[in-house]
Protein backbone atom coordinates (compact mmCIF):
# COMPACT_ATOMS: atom_id res chain seq x y z
CA UNK A 1 0.00 0.00 0.00
CA UNK A 2 1.40 3.38 -1.02
CA UNK A 3 1.92 6.20 1.45
CA UNK A 4 0.17 9.42 0.42
CA UNK A 5 2.06 12.59 1.34
CA UNK A 6 0.99 16.13 0.59
CA UNK A 7 3.74 18.71 0.69
CA UNK A 8 3.22 22.40 1.30
CA UNK A 9 5.08 24.89 -0.90
CA UNK A 10 8.84 24.75 -0.19
CA UNK A 11 8.38 21.94 2.37
CA UNK A 12 11.19 19.40 2.61
CA UNK A 13 10.96 15.66 3.09
CA UNK A 14 13.56 12.95 3.51
CA UNK A 15 12.92 9.81 1.49
CA UNK A 16 15.62 7.22 1.95
CA UNK A 17 18.86 9.17 2.01
CA UNK A 18 17.56 11.99 -0.23
CA UNK A 19 16.26 15.37 0.85
CA UNK A 20 13.48 16.50 -1.47
CA UNK A 21 12.33 20.13 -1.50
CA UNK A 22 8.95 20.99 -2.96
CA UNK A 23 8.54 23.88 -5.39
CA UNK A 24 6.25 26.85 -4.80
CA UNK A 25 3.04 24.81 -5.20
CA UNK A 26 1.39 22.07 -3.17
CA UNK A 27 2.35 18.59 -4.29
CA UNK A 28 1.00 15.11 -3.66
CA UNK A 29 3.27 12.12 -3.66
CA UNK A 30 2.45 8.44 -3.61
CA UNK A 31 5.40 6.58 -2.16
CA UNK A 32 5.50 2.83 -2.61
CA UNK A 33 8.18 0.64 -1.11
CA UNK A 34 9.15 -1.39 1.92
CA UNK A 35 11.29 -0.16 4.79
CA UNK A 36 12.12 3.19 3.22
CA UNK A 37 12.75 5.88 5.82
CA UNK A 38 10.50 8.89 5.28
CA UNK A 39 10.54 12.03 7.43
CA UNK A 40 8.58 15.22 6.91
CA UNK A 41 10.31 18.53 7.59
CA UNK A 42 8.35 19.08 10.82
CA UNK A 43 9.80 15.83 12.20
CA UNK A 44 13.42 16.51 11.23
CA UNK A 45 15.90 17.75 13.81
CA UNK A 46 19.32 19.07 12.90
CA UNK A 47 22.37 19.20 15.16
CA UNK A 48 21.73 22.95 15.49
CA UNK A 49 18.12 22.49 16.68
CA UNK A 50 18.89 19.57 19.01
CA UNK A 51 19.55 21.86 21.98
CA UNK A 52 18.34 19.71 24.89
CA UNK A 53 19.23 16.18 26.08
CA UNK A 54 15.91 14.70 24.88
CA UNK A 55 16.28 16.38 21.48
CA UNK A 56 19.77 14.90 21.20
CA UNK A 57 18.26 11.45 21.87
CA UNK A 58 15.65 12.15 19.17
CA UNK A 59 18.44 13.18 16.77
CA UNK A 60 20.38 9.98 17.49
CA UNK A 61 17.27 7.85 16.83
CA UNK A 62 16.54 9.89 13.70
CA UNK A 63 20.04 9.17 12.39
CA UNK A 64 19.56 5.46 13.10
CA UNK A 65 16.24 5.59 11.21
CA UNK A 66 17.49 7.35 8.08
CA UNK A 67 20.81 5.47 8.03
CA UNK A 68 19.97 1.83 8.76
CA UNK A 69 23.00 -0.16 9.77
CA UNK A 70 24.86 2.87 11.13
CA UNK A 71 25.93 1.34 14.44
CA UNK A 72 28.02 4.41 15.29
CA UNK A 73 24.85 6.21 16.40
CA UNK A 74 24.07 3.50 18.95
CA UNK A 75 27.01 4.44 21.19
CA UNK A 76 26.02 8.10 21.18
CA UNK A 77 22.43 7.12 21.84
CA UNK A 78 23.25 4.99 24.89
CA UNK A 79 25.58 7.65 26.35
CA UNK A 80 22.78 10.22 26.05
CA UNK A 81 20.29 7.82 27.68
CA UNK A 82 22.59 7.22 30.62
CA UNK A 83 22.76 10.96 31.25
CA UNK A 84 18.98 11.37 31.04
CA UNK A 85 18.22 8.39 33.30
CA UNK A 86 20.70 9.68 35.88
CA UNK A 87 19.15 13.14 35.85
CA UNK A 88 15.48 12.26 35.32
CA UNK A 89 14.71 8.68 36.43
CA UNK A 90 10.99 9.29 35.81
CA UNK A 91 11.75 9.23 32.06
CA UNK A 92 12.55 5.50 32.26
CA UNK A 93 9.20 4.19 30.90
CA UNK A 94 9.57 6.30 27.74
CA UNK A 95 13.20 5.30 27.32
CA UNK A 96 12.29 1.65 27.81
CA UNK A 97 9.72 1.95 25.00
CA UNK A 98 12.30 3.60 22.70
CA UNK A 99 14.81 0.82 23.45
CA UNK A 100 12.23 -1.88 22.80
CA UNK A 101 11.42 -0.49 19.35
CA UNK A 102 15.12 -0.15 18.50
CA UNK A 103 15.81 -3.75 19.54
CA UNK A 104 12.86 -4.91 17.41
CA UNK A 105 14.17 -2.96 14.43
CA UNK A 106 11.14 -0.65 14.34
CA UNK A 107 13.03 2.63 14.21
CA UNK A 108 10.04 4.69 13.07
CA UNK A 109 8.14 3.73 16.25
CA UNK A 110 11.30 4.44 18.27
CA UNK A 111 11.33 7.91 16.72
CA UNK A 112 7.69 8.44 17.71
CA UNK A 113 8.55 7.44 21.30
CA UNK A 114 11.56 9.77 21.24
CA UNK A 115 9.14 12.57 20.33
CA UNK A 116 7.26 11.72 23.55
CA UNK A 117 10.53 12.05 25.46
CA UNK A 118 11.01 15.55 24.01
CA UNK A 119 7.46 16.48 25.08
CA UNK A 120 8.09 15.03 28.57
CA UNK A 121 11.29 17.05 28.90
CA UNK A 122 9.51 20.21 27.75
CA UNK A 123 6.81 19.68 30.39
CA UNK A 124 9.44 19.20 33.12
CA UNK A 125 11.29 22.35 32.04
CA UNK A 126 8.05 24.36 32.05
CA UNK A 127 7.24 23.09 35.55
CA UNK A 128 10.72 24.01 36.78
CA UNK A 129 10.41 27.51 35.30
CA UNK A 130 7.00 27.98 36.93
CA UNK A 131 8.41 26.87 40.30
CA UNK A 132 11.35 29.27 39.95
CA UNK A 133 9.00 32.14 39.11
CA UNK A 134 6.86 31.26 42.14
CA UNK A 135 9.94 31.13 44.40
CA UNK A 136 11.12 34.49 43.04
CA UNK A 137 7.68 35.99 43.69
CA UNK A 138 7.72 34.73 47.28
CA UNK A 139 11.22 36.10 47.82
CA UNK A 140 10.17 39.54 46.56
CA UNK A 141 7.01 39.63 48.67
CA UNK A 142 8.84 38.51 51.85
CA UNK A 143 11.56 41.11 51.30
CA UNK A 144 8.97 43.88 51.05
Amino acid sequence: MALKVELKPHERIIIGSCVITNTDQRARLLIDGDNIPILREKDILTPETADTPAKLVYLAVQLMYISPGADADHGTYFNLLRDIITTVPSAWPIIEAINGHILNGDLYQALKEAKKLVAFEKKLLEQAEAEQAEQAGKAVSSAA
